[in-house]
């Protein structure tokens, strides 16, 4: 079993729900994550995305470390090539300074979904190229080793440290590997290509002032509850955004999960829709526990990030409990005992 556990949230929004309630969301369900005991909250960046409100992921995170206590708090991820590695250096600058100890600066390499976000964002899809440049760039404004503009520092970001991981599916996990940085990867539907990318990430690896070793972070869908199909409807209004957003070019809103299964769809989306439902991690407690034991043999990950998103917020925040209930996180200390690094070494420190 992983001993960490941590929650992505993506400020899904749902029919009927303004995308500000979809915020407001996000920062209740922070409160509740903490006091299960879950490691990190993270919050994502998407743009022009009808599903998806969270789309300034520094000051999402603001508000929901303004709201915790003592929860790491950081992005999954700010997408690099959308901005000035300068401007993220101080815009994590002031996130630390306001809230030490329990940042965490999560990166990607996705630029904008469509060419209309793309063009209003200044950017285009070969800029996702430079993003191990990028990377070493913002780096060098935190370390302070940043040398093109010898005149110009990242205040107040600039000697303070602030933990980076890379999110990667594919080749951003060599950028990882030769940054010294921690990795997160998915989804756990493709375990055998996730094994695959760890296996790599941790060949290639190279020591840096972020770390000594390795640090694997696996995110997934998980799903707990009373029963299979119980935890199978969590799934469903997700499933059904993914199919819909596949075939009409848009990803919606959520929709109730009976509503999702009183739908005839057409062949089509039926394929779509269960393609998007397979290979998830959801059932009862032992179930789960049985499969995240698995995952952790496969992949040797020091840490599970959870992505579910649902329609049914109580629902969610169930899943959540019986999550942290199988995994014994009884509150804030409960994430240390058993992790491959011990408590006050570097890399232990680099993952937060």
């Amino acid at each position: 079993m992983i001993v960490r556990i941590s929650v992505l949230d993506r400020s899904r929004t749902r029919r009927g729900r303004p995308a500000p309630q979809a915020l407001r969301d996000t920062v209740d369900l922070a409160r509740t994550v903490e006091e299960l005991g879950y490691h990190r909250f993270w919050v994502s960046e998407h743009h022009s995305v009808p599903g998806v409100a969270g789309s300034a992921p520094t000051v999402l995170a603001a508000a929901v470390a303004a709201a915790t206590e003592r929860i790491r708090v950081g992005t999954g991820g700010v997408m690099l090539p959308n901005h000035q590695p300068l401007v993220v250096a101080e815009q994590f600058g002031v996130l630390e300074s306001l809230f030490p100890g329990r940042i965490d600066m999560g990166l990607g390499r996705s630029v904008g979904f469509t060419g209309g976000i793309r063009r209003a964002l200044g950017r285009d899809t070969g800029d996702a190229d430079g993003f191990e440049e990028q990377l070493a760039e913002l780096l060098g404004w935190i370390d302070g080793t940043q040398r093109a503009h010898p005149e110009v520092h990242a205040r107040p970001a600039e000697g303070l440290r602030i933990p980076a991981f890379v999110l990667a599916t594919g080749e951003g996990a060599g950028i990882a590997a030769r940054a010294g940085l921690p990795l997160v990867v998915g989804d756990l539907r493709s375990r055998d290509r996730v094994a695959a990318i760890v296996e790599a990430y941790r060949r290639e690896f190279r020591p840096s002032a972020h770390g000594t070793r390795p640090y694997v972070v696996v995110s997934g869908t998980v799903a707990v509850a009373d029963t299979t199909e119980q935890a199978r409807r969590i799934l469903l209004p997700e499933a059904w955004a993914v199919a819909y957003s596949r075939t009409r070019g848009s990803f919606p809103p959520l929709i109730p999960a009976e509503e999702v299964e009183g739908l005839e769809m057409s062949p089509k989306e039926r394929e779509l829709f269960e393609g998007a439902l397979a290979g998830h991690i959801h059932g009862t407690e032992p179930q789960v526990a049985a499969e995240l034991s698995r995952v952790a043999e496969l992949t040797g990950a020091d840490e599970l990030l959870v992505t579910t998103s649902t329609y049914d917020r109580e629902a969610l925040v169930d899943s959540h409990a019986r999550l942290a209930r199988l995994a014994g996180l009884n509150g804030p200390e409960a994430t240390a005992p058993g992790t491959a690094a011990a408590p006050g070494t570097t890399a232990a420190r680099a993952a937060g």
